[in-house]
């Protein structure tokens, strides 16, 4: 998978922690399997955790991957499958880095349709990654400002919608953002680290990159998805069979 590297990573010194060894190899397996993907719908989204502490309280003199911590996933609408992630703060050069990835995921000779949420870089950089292969739409939720009678981490309604075409000509019965708000879901029940409120956030980057590695390669590959009843890598083709963690990391 084409995957945001933060450049300085060493994870094959004597000191490399299990976690990292086993995010490493369901990285590599990603990268091996999703690739020349033919997609028909994709959706991508950012997941929001955080490392070390939250970004308010990180002072100017520390390591400044401390904080606010995005995961962009891109998935394909149908089959459900991750095509790409990237980690990184929510910004045009972690943007840029994961749609370059996405590119890559995907069959360059494929016409599709991406749908994205309100965030500004992506308004430039899917165009300019994809040129005229896409349709693509953004889909802008305003949400409704919260009382002081609300809970603090009650979720946030929906006050309007705007769909807003950006290039090509985007089927308005398919601009969507479902599948991919509801697959992130699935890392923040079933990663401890995207859990809002928790005590098993990420201290280090490596380790955190590795957890999120080994979670979207085992919703690929091990983990049957309800709707499909067979896993995204299934339904897509990839493989014909449910693997075993063990299958995974070999």
């Amino acid at each position: 998978m084409r995957l945001w590297d933060t450049g300085n990573r060493n994870c094959n010194g004597p000191g490399a922690s299990i976690l990292v060894l086993v995010g490493q190899k369901a990285e590599a397996v990603m990268g091996r399997y999703v690739r020349n993907i033919s997609v028909t719908d994709v959706e991508v989204d950012e997941v929001w955790s955080f490392l070390g502490k939250k970004e308010k309280r990180v002072r100017i003199d520390e390591d400044q991957n401390l904080g606010d911590c995005y995961t962009f996933v891109g998935i394909e609408r149908n089959t459900k499958l991750v095509l790409n992630i990237a980690m990184g703060t929510r910004d045009k050069t972690t943007t840029d880095v994961f749609i370059e990835g996405l590119r890559d995921a995907i069959a360059p000779n494929c016409r599709f349709q991406i749908t994205s949420r309100g965030f500004a870089p992506y308004k430039h950089s899917i165009p300019d990654t994809f040129g005229n292969r896409i349709d693509f739409a953004m889909l802008i939720k305003v949400y409704k400002s919260g009382s002081d009678d609300d809970h603090k981490y009650s979720p946030a309604k929906v006050e309007s919608v705007e769909v807003v075409p950006v290039c090509g000509r985007p089927d308005p019965d398919r601009i969507c953002t479902s599948i991919i708000e509801r697959s992130n879901l699935s890392p923040r029940t079933g990663c401890r680290r995207f859990t809002r409120l928790t005590t098993a956030f990420g201290r280090k980057w490596e380790n955190q990159w590795a957890a999120v590695s080994l979670w979207y390669a085992f919703y690929n590959f091990c983990r049957v998805h309800k709707s499909l009843r067979v896993t995204p890598a299934m339904e897509a083709g990839l493989t014909d069979h449910i693997w075993e963690l063990s299958e995974l990391l070999a």
